[in-house]
């Protein structure tokens, strides 16, 4: 798995990520299938510390195609990703209209935006339709900045009301996906605005 070693994050995502190394591909598979039990029936924030140590345990299964060698099982009720044949474990971001829902375990698109059960895609759309132009604040050019008249207050105005739809994200849209699949996460900041998880209060 490849980081960037200027950025501290990143070394510190590797330091954290070491004790996956140290498993063997039986232990990290077991460990994997035991903790999708726990996530089994959830709806969780991203920046869930059970989310946090999963995924990084899924970047080494996948760099070592964990799932591919079928060392253990998995709980039933999570059906195989076309993209990495790992465990469907969906993730909800603002691009979910582009991206569709995000494989926690590849990163790449786990279930496109039209192959969602068509019951979701309206609430999805609206709320991704509604989200994008808080965010595109955050990418303002000079010139949209200065017709603003008062670009902090626009930019801290955006952040407030995406703090509110990063909530309701989760409550109410994530939720609904839950009926379709067995847990799912959902992306509870938005570094580019500054708002942190802790900001986002359910």
């Amino acid at each position: 798995m490849a980081h960037d070693t200027d950025n501290p994050l990143d070394r510190l995502l590797a330091e954290y990520g070491v004790v996956f190394h140290d498993f063997d591909d039986l232990t990290l598979a077991r460990w994997m299938s035991q903790t999708l039990g726990q996530l089994q029936g959830r709806v969780l924030r991203l920046s869930h510390p059970l989310v946090g140590a999963y995924r990084l345990a899924a970047q080494v299964a996948h760099d070592r195609s964990v799932w591919l060698k079928r060392l253990a099982s998995f709980p039933s009720v999570y059906v195989e990703s076309a993209c990495c044949r790992a465990p469907l474990l969906p993730l909800l971001t603002r691009d979910v209209v582009e991206s569709g829902l995000v494989c926690l375990h590849c990163n790449d698109t786990a279930v496109a935006f039209d192959d969602l059960p068509s019951d979701y895609r309206p609430m999805l759309r609206g709320w991704a339709e509604e989200y994008a132009p808080l965010h595109a604040v955050a990418h303002w050019d000079e010139a949209q900045q200065r017709r603003s008249g008062d670009y902090d207050r626009a930019f801290e105005e955006a952040a407030e009301r995406a703090e509110t739809l990063l909530a309701f994200a989760g409550n109410q849209v994530a939720a609904a996906l839950l009926d379709a699949f067995p847990a799912v996460i959902w992306e509870d900041q938005d570094e580019c605005l500054e708002v942190r998880p802790e900001d986002v209060k359910l």
